[in-house]
């Protein structure tokens, strides 16, 4: 074979050679009948996951407007400020006793069963009282409360106090917050609003005792409490939070009114403002009236003046660790007997500091006529101390001189032991 033979062969294996792997590459990019069905089936299944995504996603905005509409329409029948906070404080849209809220149990494991607890109040005295003796110890009370909501309008509260004498409701009533026109009505046995002190049961009372001008004119413990209706209402206006009561009781509270006949009703009337002075204090106001029959016979009647002031202080950075509460409650009694018409006039001063987490210190002054004769005048001041383990046990001692009209002195050390157990839902602020 020639040599220009062989040259062109060569050229021609050589070309032969890198025309080859183009031809395959060709033939890779052809898709075969497989690889065709397979991406069909894909994109199918692509198309049916966006038609059913759409559809959920309209499923959902539907569900959300239908709540958003539905909470829209029970916000103004349900929502109300707890019994905790002020109902003047930002966010409260009601007055004070508006629906609580008790215990951490799950709403499906209390349909049928209410809050319950239990608080057990202990005292001891030390020293001498020749004039109003107490015993070296006692278990003073124990408060049972039963506290439920009965639907979305309604609450009951009940509780029972068990002393040394026997079991005594000491309040039994229903609460319906959204009656027209902004009223908070209730209805049962109740203590009155008359004042501070009053409506504030033993196991919240930041003393031992109750003040003198309690004792002598409002009716000691027991105080203006009594079976009949409640009717509150917000005041509105663009300065302080201003909230009115008026109430109506069946005329019996031992020691201040008593009724003869069924027309002897007793009558109460509370005045309450609250307002911030700075974002770490504020001040509560209140005027007090009430009237009613007294036991000086049919046709006697007594009327009460009350003014109470209240304020608090707890600055924001140190709250847990410091706080300071000014208490104050003027009360004038005018009372009708066979005599004529009896003035008498009494008060009371507090400070409460805390001044570390847990502890509490504490000074009151108590001045105060008696309602029967006013002549008869008694004073006295104490010095507390409280320390607070939990928020469920409380450890208590007041030093309480107090000098009286017949002119004794008392010297007295005062002990209280207080625990409770159970969901207690919160008292009036």
């Amino acid at each position: 074979m020639r040599r220009s033979e062989r040259l062109v062969l060569l050229c021609v294996f050589a070309t032969a050679g890198l025309l080859a792997p183009l031809r395959l590459a060709a033939q890779e990019r052809v898709p075969s009948p497989e690889a065709a069905q397979v991406s069909q089936e894909l994109a199918l299944l692509r198309q049916e996951f966006q038609t059913l995504r759409e559809t959920y996603e309209a499923r959902f905005a539907d569900l959300e407007s239908r709540l958003a509409a539905l909470e829209s329409s029970a916000a103004p029948a349900t929502q109300q400020p707890s019994a905790t906070v002020p109902a003047g404080a930002a966010g409260a849209g009601g007055p004070s006793g508006a629906l609580p809220v008790y215990g951490g149990a799950s709403a499906l494991s209390k349909v049928f069963n209410p809050d319950i607890a239990v608080i057990g109040d202990f005292l001891g005295a030390a020293g001498s009282n020749p004039v109003n003796p107490s015993p070296a110890l006692e278990m003073h009370e124990s408060e049972a409360s039963f506290q439920a909501i009965l639907d979305p309008y309604a609450r009951a509260d009940f509780f029972m106090a068990f002393g040394e004498e026997g079991v005594d409701l000491e309040e039994g009533y229903v609460t319906f917050p959204a009656i027209p026109g902004g009223l908070l009505l209730k209805a049962g046995k109740m203590r009155s609003a008359f004042g501070k002190v009053n409506p504030l049961h033993n196991h919240v009372l930041p003393w031992t005792d109750r003040p003198l001008v309690t004792e002598n004119l409002v009716g000691g413990e027991e105080g203006i409490s009594d079976a009949g209706f409640s009717v509150a209402r917000l005041i509105p206006n663009p300065w302080v939070f201003l909230e009115a009561a008026g109430q109506v009781y069946r005329g019996d509270s031992p020691g201040v009114f008593q009724s003869y006949e069924r027309g002897d009703l007793s009558y109460v009337g509370h005045l309450r403002g609250y307002q911030d002075v700075t974002e770490a204090s504020n001040l509560d106001m209140g005027f007090s009236y009430a009237h009613g029959h007294n036991d000086a016979g049919p046709g006697f009647t007594t009327d009460l003046y009350g003014a109470d002031f209240t304020f608090r202080y707890r600055p924001l950075r140190r709250a847990i660790y410091r706080s300071f509460i000014a208490r104050s409650e003027l009360v004038w009694s005018r009372r009708d007997q066979i005599d004529g018409r009896q003035g008498a006039f009494g008060y009371f001063v507090s400070g409460d500091y805390q001044f570390a987490r847990r502890w509490y210190s504490g000074v009151r002054y108590d001045d105060s006529e008696r309602a029967y004769d006013r002549s008869l005048r008694d004073e006295g001041y104490s010095l507390v101390l409280t320390y607070w383990p939990s928020e469920f046990s409380q450890i208590r001692g007041q030093f309480r001189r107090t000098s009286y009209a017949e002119g004794e002195d008392a010297n007295e050390f005062l002990f209280q032991f207080q625990f409770s157990i159970g969901a207690h839902g919160a008292h009036p602020f």
